[in-house]
């Protein structure tokens, strides 16, 4: 039974937050919140400020420089556009109406909450598996790269992957996919909604990504080993070529290491938990949603340390030297 759930219409166990009191599975916030409340309310507000500020860095930088008007770099784009909604619409909703207490509610909030939530998660993941697209033909056909990935093709792919995520959402939400909603086979529902939405959602398209990212390791080597036998001038500019879209790739790749880290503990709880014996703790859940939800503070953190146009970027920006003249045409070191 989950804390909270009134159980055959009798019986409603209580809820402890430090920052909310239930009562019969209404939440308000307390009077006499805690220190750790307030602790954690002023941690949760700098992740979304950071979020925000750190992506919304991202989205200058890469429409304001040409340099930057690249196929890869709006895909980038449109990852950082989902993770900033995350900052300016989900931090928020879960900092008011955490997510066990949107289990035991069905009203309009918690549905808009989740239905931003799943999309959102949606849109990354799927974003994600555009990248790592990308990079196989930047990698593995890096002869027909320029004309299987243009212009036409990444804005067909963001758009689909948008269109798909919000598809996924609204369905999830409308057919009532949620833990809230729990009638005489309550158990067997829970297990096969929850299941589907993990799969279509998260598993397959992890999948997909780990097959494309190993093919693209595999190849990755042969052409180290194959520079190596390499030594004339005609094939330097190539290899330089080359070294430039593996570290692009092992950036990228990164990126997605790094969506596994936040997300794969939270999907995994989710596959488990309707077959358990005993209830996950709330701060479990809790945190494990608060760690999928940070991956979107951290991709700005990856661009910094392996991209040295975007420090460059982010100075320029900072400083308020864009503002002082057309530098759109600077060439980003």
């Amino acid at each position: 039974m989950e804390p909270g759930l009134t159980v055959n219409g009798t019986h409603t166990v209580n809820v402890i937050h430090p920052c909310y009191v239930s009562n019969n599975a209404s939440y308000i916030f307390t009077s006499n919140p805690s220190i750790m409340c307030v602790l954690l309310y002023i941690f949760l507000g700098s992740l979304s400020v950071v979020t925000i500020c750190g992506n919304l860095l991202v989205i200058i930088s890469i429409i304001y420089f040409k340099q930057l008007h690249v196929p890869t770099n709006y895909l980038i784009l449109s990852l950082a556009v989902a993770d900033l909604l995350v900052g300016v619409l989900v931090f928020p909703s879960n900092m008011a109406f955490t997510v066990t207490q949107c289990w035991h509610q069905e009203n309009l909030f918690c549905k808009i909450r989740g239905s931003f939530d799943v999309t959102l998660s949606t849109a990354s993941i799927l974003n994600l598996s555009c990248i790592s697209i990308d990079r196989y033909y930047a990698v593995c056909q890096p002869l027909i790269y320029k004309s299987k990935i243009n212009y036409r093709v990444v804005v067909t792919m963001i758009l689909v992957s948008w269109g798909v995520a919000a598809l996924i959402g609204i369905g999830i939400i409308t057919a009532g996919f949620n833990q809230g909603k729990c009638e005489d086979n309550c158990l067997l529902d829970a297990l096969i909604s929850t299941t589907l939405a993990c799969i279509f959602s998260f598993y397959i398209p992890v999948i997909i990504m780990l097959s494309i990212y190993l093919k693209i390791f595999l190849v990755a080597q042969r052409q180290a080993s194959s520079i190596q036998n390499t030594i004339s001038h005609v094939t330097k500019s190539r290899v330089t070529v080359n070294k430039m879209e593996r570290k692009a790739t092992k950036t990228l790749a990164t990126v997605m290491g790094v969506f596994l880290m936040c997300w794969t503990p939270y999907f995994l709880c989710m596959i488990f938990q309707p077959l358990a014996y005993e209830v996950t703790p709330i701060a479990v859940i809790e945190t494990l949603n608060w760690l999928t939800l940070s991956n979107s503070m951290l991709n700005p953190f990856i661009y910094a340390f392996f991209y040295s146009w975007f420090r460059t970027a982010v100075r320029m920006i900072i400083s308020g030297k864009i503002f002082q003249g057309d530098f759109a045409n600077s060439k980003l070191h």
